[in-house]
């Protein structure tokens, strides 16, 4: 609706998790190399942590597009999976067909895959997105998944992406195991209103690096104390934000556009 007025060509604010507007604040380039380090030198266990709309999903798939060839990836989005489910996934994503449906036979199929990608200098890496709500059994399901390995190497490196519920999941007794085997963590804290406002201008500059479209100091402040340094709030509040600037004729984002977006996020009647 707006895009024409403020010279963008795209949306810039949408929450869709799009790797090509991550913005690389120091903690999620932190976290983007934590990733890599594990999945590259075969840590078997990478655990990434934070707070809803941190940014996890669309840092692990950054991740995903990063990644050349020699590794083969897959990226589970439902928790609500059961254990074979979970499997019967994997090996989907993995363009693999067992030869029966059962668990047996897709630990199989999954391990001669993973032998044979070993045998020519490839590696696998699987993301598991949510997993805070995975059932202790599907996480045990996924531990003994690690045991797929050589004297040397792990033969699949799994990424556990999830909310800071994940960490207080994995301390039950009964995980421990799989707790003692994630050799990588890392917790992907807020921005900063620096980078809040650093943040804002990069969208921007994806979207249309010929806009005019303005953030002033005053009104980054404003959304960093509403959203509080989380990148999907963030989002939320500058996409309205936008519209107020656009029925006001404004290419400059003041504070008030600032709040008339959050009463409207906020559901509060003007």
């Amino acid at each position: 609706m707006y895009l024409d007025f403020f010279q963008l060509n795209e949306m810039p604010f949408n929450i869709t998790p799009d790797p090509r507007f991550l913005y690389y604040a120091p903690h999620h380039q932190e976290a983007y190399d934590h990733l890599l380090y594990g999945i590259t030198q075969r840590k078997g266990f990478i655990e990434l942590t934070g707070e809803v709309g941190c940014g996890k999903t669309t840092l692990c798939r950054a991740l995903l597009a990063s990644l050349g060839k020699e590794v083969h990836t897959a990226l589970i989005l439902n928790p609500t999976f059961s254990e074979t489910q979970l499997l019967r996934a994997m090996l989907n994503d993995f363009g693999l067909t067992p030869r029966a449906r059962d668990r047996l036979s897709y630990v199989e199929s999954l391990n001669a895959f993973l032998l044979e990608c070993y045998k020519k200098g490839e590696n696998v890496a699987l993301l598991i997105d949510e997993a805070q709500d995975l059932a202790p059994g599907v996480l045990e399901q996924i531990r003994l998944l690690s045991n797929l390995e050589t004297d040397q190497h792990k033969l699949i490196q799994i990424v556990l992406c999830g909310q800071p519920e994940l960490q207080t999941r994995l301390q039950r007794p009964d995980l421990r195991q799989l707790r003692q085997r994630i050799t990588v963590r890392y917790n992907l804290p807020p921005l900063t209103q620096a980078e809040t406002g650093a943040y804002i201008q990069h969208r921007i500059r994806v979207a249309g690096p010929e806009s005019k479209v303005y953030f002033s100091r005053s009104t980054i402040k404003a959304i960093h104390q509403y959203a509080k340094g989380c990148p999907r709030l963030i989002n939320a509040v500058c996409d309205n934000a936008l519209l107020a600037a656009y029925i006001y004729g404004k290419q400059k984002v003041s504070t008030s556009c600032v709040k008339k977006a959050i009463h409207q996020l906020e559901g509060y009647v003007s």
